[in-house]
């Protein structure tokens, strides 16, 4: 692992200040005092590896990530264990991931162990900003952008890979059930796109249905397949996961177009472990309100590092709503799952998947 070089800020935020921000954090709007950074360089490679004081970034206004958007981002969490100890949940998957999402958009691939390290380096230096409240955690963004100057559609040659720290609570405000917008006239992804890619692209262009979403009182937007537009893709920041009239547990397969979630994959390999029947298979909008009408799809909900496990109330489209279960309360799977997951994050059960990480402060 590369040697970080470490600068600490000259005016560190007071532990009164730190504490007063961190009584309810909204979700992305306290920062730690310090960021990760790592360059790139065709022909050098990764260098110039450093801890130093959250600040503005200062870029070209010809910086490609400007013009052609070369962009990328990760998201995790760590957590104060027990005994006030520091961990990960599976960050080897993330750092896996933004490989795989660099390799989309033709990116300079971060090696994990730089990437790994880069989040250890700032947890050691900001470790004061990991929360002991249980139902906060200190939230992880890695991104990587372009960034040589240079006007032409081309692969860039500079990269600048920066990590950023935020204490944060719960992402949806309220702990009850969310409603859910049925998009049918957008799409998030099409087969050959970079669905499968953490790029801000993808966010983009979820922007407006999501306004649609707001406009007719939902928190999350939910997008269909871009072919024929009837099987249910991915919402606009998480997946989605149905629960059925037996005790099983339903989501769309993986195809090209969704996202790999790493909270998708574990929610899949823990429901196994307890004892769940765990589907992954096509699921059309239609047949999914009309089974819950019936009482077939009795629960669901969204999945994702910053939803962890959300309850989705109901689903609402142009032609009419259904509820799921009372429509107002998590079903009993639903929290099973959200129990036993959160349970093995914060290191309070045991991990039989080697998949929590004690960071060493």
């Amino acid at each position: 692992m590369a040697d970080f070089r470490i600068e600490r800020t000259k005016t560190p935020t007071s532990a009164e200040q730190r504490q007063a921000l961190m009584v309810d954090p909204k979700f992305g709007r306290v920062f730690t005092d310090h960021m990760a950074v790592i360059r790139y360089t065709d022909g050098k490679g990764w260098h110039d590896a450093k801890i130093i004081p959250r600040q503005p970034l200062q870029i070209d206004p010809a910086s490609t990530v400007l013009h052609y958007g070369q962009e990328i981002f990760e998201g995790l969490k760590a957590y104060r264990g027990k005994g006030g100890a520091v961990t990960l949940f599976r960050p080897e998957a993330n750092a896996a991931r933004f490989a795989a999402s660099a390799r989309r958009l033709s990116m300079a691939e971060l090696p994990e162990e730089l990437f790994l390290g880069a989040i250890k380096e700032l947890l050691k230096v900001d470790r004061d900003w990991v929360p002991s409240n249980p139902e906060q955690s200190l939230y992880l963004r890695p991104f990587m952008i372009s960034n040589e100057v240079f006007l032409g559609v081309k692969r860039a040659n500079e990269y600048l890979f920066i990590v950023l720290a935020s204490p944060v609570g719960g992402y949806f405000s309220g702990n009850g059930s969310i409603p859910v917008w049925v998009s049918e006239t957008y799409t998030r992804a099409a087969p050959g796109g970079t669905g499968e890619a953490k790029c801000g692209g993808n966010y983009a262009s979820s922007l407006l249905p999501q306004q649609e979403a707001t406009d007719n009182g939902c928190s999350q937007v939910l997008f269909l397949d871009a072919k024929e537009r009837r099987f249910i893709d991915e919402m606009g920041g998480m997946n989605v996961m149905f629960v059925r009239k037996d005790g099983s547990v339903v989501t769309p397969p993986l195809g090209g177009t969704i996202l790999r979630g790493i909270t998708r994959d574990s929610i899949l390999k823990l429901g196994r472990k307890l004892g769940l029947t765990m589907v992954e298979e096509p699921l059309a909008i239609d047949e999914v309100f009309k089974a819950a009408e019936a009482g077939e799809i009795t629960e669901a909900f969204a999945c994702g590092t910053a939803a962890v496990i959300s309850p989705i109330g109901e689903f609402r489209r142009e032609s009419g709503s259904v509820a799921f279960g009372d429509g107002k309360t998590a079903g009993p799977i639903t929290m099973k799952l959200r129990n036993a997951l959160c349970g093995l994050q914060r290191g309070e059960e045991a991990d039989p998947f080697g998949w929590v990480h004690t960071v060493s402060l």
